[in-house]
Order: C-alpha cells, then sequence, then structure tokens
C-alpha cells in the first residue's frame, strides 16, 4: 500500500481501475465526514437548519403525554385504545443512508494526463463508499456502464463496500465498450432510478462527466430528488476538454473511427472551449436553482484534494 501522504496528494493513474488503488482509498476515507456542512456547502446548499432531510428520526417509545409534548408526536390509536394520551417518542437517527451513483459509460474512458475519467470517478466513488462506512452510514449504489447497470442497495457492512467495489472494477473494465448499441441508462434513466430507489434523508452522490446533460431535461429530476434527500454532484472532466490543444493538426479515435481537429484556427479553438464552457454553465446554473452542491474536479486533481474542502473534517 502507498503511504497516506503520497496517496492523499496523488491523482488517480490509469486507463483502467486498479482493485488495489481501490482498497487503498479507505485510508484518505478515515478523515472525511459526509455529514460536515462547511460554511461554503452550507451557502451553495441554502437555508437549511439541518445537514439532513426530513425528521431524521427513529421511533423509540410510547408513554404518557405531559403539557408541553408536541402535540404532532400524540399516538392516536393508543390514547383511543388506552384513553389517555399518549405521545411518540423518537431518538436520533444514527445510521443513514448513503447512494453513489457512478457513471462508466464510454464518455468517460478519456484521458490526456494522469488517467481516464472513468478511473478518477472510480476512486472518488470508492473514497466516498468508505468514508461512508467510516461514518456508520449504509452504502449502496448506481453503476452505469455502457450496456449494463448495477443497482446496489444500501449496507452498513465492510462486505457492502466490497460489493461495491467489486462491481465497480468489473464495468471500468469492459471500458471501451465497442458493441453495436448502447443499453445502458442514459443521464435521464440514471435520475429515474435514483428516485426509485432512494428513501427520503439519503445522501447522494452522482459522478460523471454529464456529458449528455440537458437542463430542460434533467432539472425536474433534480428538483425533486433534492426536496427529500441531500445531494452531491462531482463533475470530472479532463483538462483537453475545457482548452483546445495548442495550434496544430490531430488524429483523434474512438477506438472505432477516426477524425482529424485542425486547431490552427482561432475560431476553432474558440468554438472547441465553448462546447465545455456551454455544459459546465448548465449544470452550475441548475445547482444553484436546487440548491445542489457541485464539486468540480479534473482528471489531474488528487480526490481527497477535492473533498476535503467540503467533508474534511471527521467527528
Amino acid at each position: 500500500m502507498m503511504r497516506y501522504q503520497e496517496l492523499s496528494s496523488t491523482a488517480p493513474k490509469g486507463a483502467h481501475c486498479d482493485l488495489n488503488a481501490l482498497l487503498a482509498t479507505r485510508y484518505l476515507a478515515r478523515n472525511l465526514n459526509l455529514h460536515a456542512r462547511k460554511p461554503a456547502l452550507a451557502l451553495l446548499a441554502g437555508q437549511q437548519s439541518s445537514a439532513r432531510r426530513g425528521r431524521g428520526l427513529d421511533f423509540d417509545e410510547v408513554r404518557k403525554y405531559y403539557p408541553g409534548d408536541d402535540v404532532r408526536s400524540i399516538d392516536w390509536r393508543v390514547t383511543a385504545r388506552t384513553g389517555d394520551a399518549h405521545t411518540k417518542l423518537f431518538k436520533e437517527e444514527r445510521e443513514r443512508p448513503v447512494l453513489i451513483a457512478v457513471d462508466q459509460r464510454n464518455s468517460l474512458f478519456f484521458g490526456s494526463q494522469t488517467c481516464m475519467k472513468s478511473v478518477w470517478a472510480a476512486e472518488f466513488a470508492a473514497t466516498v463508499a468508505w468514508a461512508a462506512l467510516e461514518n456508520g452510514d449504509r452504502i449502496g449504489g448506481l453503476i452505469t456502464g455502457q450496456t449494463e447497470h448495477c443497482e446496489l442497495r444500501p449496507k452498513a457492512s465492510r462486505s457492502g463496500v466490497l460489493h461495491f467495489l467489486q462491481n465497480l472494477l468489473t464495468l471500468n473494465q469492459a471500458l471501451p465498450d465497442q458493441s453495436s448499441q448502447s443499453t445502458g441508462l442514459d443521464f435521464t434513466e440514471q435520475l429515474l432510478a435514483l428516485r426509485r430507489i432512494s428513501r427520503p434523508g439519503t445522501h447522494i452522490f452522482i459522478v460523471s462527466d454529464f456529458a449528455d446533460y440537458a437542463s430542460s431535461q434533467h432539472l425536474p429530476h433534480l428538483s425533486y430528488l433534492a426536496r427529500h434527500n441531500r445531494i452531491t454532484l462531482c463533475l470530472v472532466s479532463d483538462p483537453l476538454e475545457a482548452v483546445a490543444p495548442p495550434p496544430g493538426y490531430y488524429q483523434l479515435t474512438d477506438g472505432e473511427s477516426t477524425a482529424g481537429l485542425d486547431t490552427d484556427s482561432a475560431k476553432v479553438r474558440e468554438a472547441y472551449a465553448l462546447i465545455f464552457e456551454n455544459r459546465l454553465r448548465a449544470l452550475r446554473d441548475d445547482c444553484l436553482k436546487t440548491a445542489i452542491p457541485l464539486i468540480e474536479a479534473k482528471t489531474t486533481d488528487a480526490v481527497t484534494e477535492v473533498l476535503r474542502p467540503l467533508f474534511g473534517a471527521r467527528r
């Protein structure tokens, strides 16, 4: 295993995931608290009095009603049966579900420097999974590949995290998927799946390059999820997506076909940069509308450096 200092300051590497690297992210997770709400996050997430959505409480017991008790907690069935007013008592919910939706489709199989976007997304997801386990939460996931996907119900166990990592590794190593038809979930279907499998109070992480994000199509789903859950989005990009390469002619391939890119023209370079800028602006605007925190990460970033500003303080 790599030393903590080296691991925490190093960006992921390679074209495909390595199981040892996914396991090693557990050392980074020990210094993260997914329940923390730092000032910057609180401002972005709106005026919420609590870091959790919904009651955040579990039923504990019933006792007789005393003046001053919350009338909304009266147990009317017990009251009717006994003839005396009774109220429900609740205890704070300690174990919270965390759902990690990680994109492993072909658009993420791209990288110009340290690693593919798919590898960075996988190590980010692994770090969050280990952090959730350290926090005593239940970990579940939605892993989307090019031709298949995997839904994992939240479990509070080390074996649950390992099962998540194994499925993540399998779909990552299947990239690039060169089958003639894409039968995996598009982003709309991913959001619908999250609406179906999440329950109120869940902390949902969505890590993707959002290559097929469309505000008019996806904003309603994000708004619905944000009303009942806490959501954190992570946009992972490669530096080459934001800025065109230096003037010249470049051969590009997706593994099946080849195309050329001529960046000698300033207009071409501006148009190239505008594609990414427009996608980023749309996502930023929608996150502000829905009070959803957006993490903007590059493949050259160390995962821990991206997570620490928001979740860097352990309880």
